[in-house]
């Protein structure tokens, strides 16, 4: 991280050390935080000072640091108070079993405990432990209830332990930690002057007057993508078939029916796009013909002649060029195969794949699980609210922004 980079000056961010082996990385966290410019206080628990020796943090960090709660302060205030209202983001790392137990249940019993009770900022957490410690179904209740109430997880990595055993529970590098503290701290307008087409809903071919073909798409997926991209900063246009949902604030909507229409409003914005995304669930196939009158019920059955609806997605990665196109795949069987032949055979840069046959995911559900596949590698998403696969999707483009940007020397 070269020293001129000060990406997360005028951001305060508070450090909570807790007792484990991997508080020595904490150390180079602090120095990392410094050199791009953010103003750091830390807090050790006890069993930290163990570990490492809160003169070191202090020489790092350039602020008298915290451990005990009663220690009479540098100046008048409360101290958890002023911390906690200072802060932009609290980490704690490495986050003990015992820490994370405190916070999932409103312990507050020391100055860490107290000061992440008190503070309104986001709490991110970076689990370190012995693997079966962090298997144990009660420390996985504690992340799970953590994560509903808005708490932020790293996941800690697999491997050899300090311990002498291998497994899931290795604090990960401080660059990836500091890394995931930049992208929530500059988090917001990211996609500031990017132009973002989403497609959404399901189409409908109609038969005749009355009926059409359809599918069980309500379009939630597509529109919360949408709504996460306006956030963000982007200009988002939304090209929806029919749904039951209201367009999100600062999105352009466009209303279509069929496949065809659909393909007809998508080619004429493409060229104007920096990213596309298309998470309709179209049509493959439309009736030969549509009947001018409703088709009357007789004793004969009723033969339906389709013929191919254009492809899409096919179309907008033979005209891609610097655009970024992103895919869903919708699968009932191998997942993984059909979403990787989709991947490569449409040109996209990532695909969203996910099993429509799982009762929490795909068509109709709030939630949504499944694997963002890229050309270089896979994400595996657990059951989670549409909005944070959203989000989850959307950090995955803004990484490639920025990795495009850096190979072109901007």
């Amino acid at each position: 991280m070269p020293n001129e980079e000060k990406k997360l000056k005028n951001k305060s961010i508070l450090l909570g050390v807790t007792g484990g082996i991997a508080a020595y990385k904490a150390l180079e966290i602090v120095s990392s935080l410094k050199k791009l410019g953010a103003e750091v206080d830390v807090i050790m628990t006890e069993s930290a000072t163990e570990f490492v020796q809160p003169l070191s943090f202090r020489s790092l960090s350039h602020n008298p640091v915290i451990v005990d709660m009663f220690t009479e302060p540098k100046q008048w205030n409360v101290k958890h108070i002023s911390l906690a209202e200072k802060a932009d983001l609290c980490l704690i790392a490495p986050a003990t079993a015992n820490i994370i137990g405190k916070v999932a249940n409103g312990i507050a019993d020391d100055m860490l405990s107290t000061t992440v009770m008190a503070t309104n900022a986001p709490v991110l957490l970076a689990p370190a432990m012995n693997c079966n410690m962090y298997d144990n179904p009660i420390l996985q209740q504690n992340l799970t209830k953590l994560k509903e109430l808005d708490y932020q997880l790293i996941e800690p990595d697999a491997g050899y332990l300090a311990c002498g055993t291998e497994g899931k529970g290795r604090l990960p590098a401080p660059d990836e930690i500091v890394n995931e503290l930049i992208k929530r701290l500059t988090k917001g307008l990211e996609l500031t002057d990017q132009r973002i087409l989403i497609t959404a809903g399901g189409t409908q071919e109609p038969i005749d007057p009355v009926r059409f073909i359809g599918n069980h798409s309500s379009g939630k997926m597509g529109y919360t993508v949408a709504k996460e991209a306006a956030r963000r900063g982007a200009e988002v246009t939304l090209v929806t078939a029919p749904t039951a949902l209201q367009t999100p604030v600062g999105v352009e909507s466009i209303q279509v029916q069929t496949a065809q229409q659909m393909y007809e409003r998508v080619m004429e914005l493409q060229a104007e796009q920096d990213i596309i995304i298309k998470a309709a669930a179209v049509a493959d196939y439309r009736p030969q013909k549509i009947a001018e009158n409703k088709i009357k019920k007789d004793d004969s059955d009723l033969v339906i002649k389709l013929e191919r609806n254009p492809d899409i997605l096919a179309e907008l990665g033979n005209r891609k060029e610097e655009k970024l196109l992103v895919g869903f795949a919708a699968e009932s069987e191998d997942l993984i195969a059909n979403a990787e032949e989709k991947l490569e055979r449409k040109n996209l840069d990532l695909i969203l794949a996910n099993d429509i046959t799982a009762d929490d995911a795909g068509f109709g559900t709030d939630t949504n699980r499944g694997i963002i596949i890229s050309r270089t590698d896979r994400e595996e998403l657990p059951t989670l609210p549409k909005e944070e696969v959203a989000s989850r999707l959307l950090d995955r483009i803004t990484n490639l922004l920025e990795r495009r940007g850096e190979q072109n020397g901007d």
